[in-house]
């Protein structure tokens, strides 16, 4: 009947270190894009949204 002893404190903190790991790795994802890494991606898609419209056609 000899069971591992466990320190219910050590448990806790363990648990609430496991929880924000895992919250800061979903914010990693979410808004891990660096600032000039964002503003290339808009510049490459305002550039290709004023290349299309230079080459539509009036009707």
């Amino acid at each position: 009947m000899t069971g591992k002893i466990v320190n219910l404190r050590a448990k806790r903190k363990q648990v609430a270190r496991d929880k924000s790991r895992k919250t800061a790795d979903q914010n990693s994802l979410e808004f891990g894009i660096p600032k000039p890494q964002k503003d290339q991606q808009k510049a490459q898609v305002s550039k290709a949204a004023r290349m299309l419209d230079g080459h539509k056609r009036d009707v």
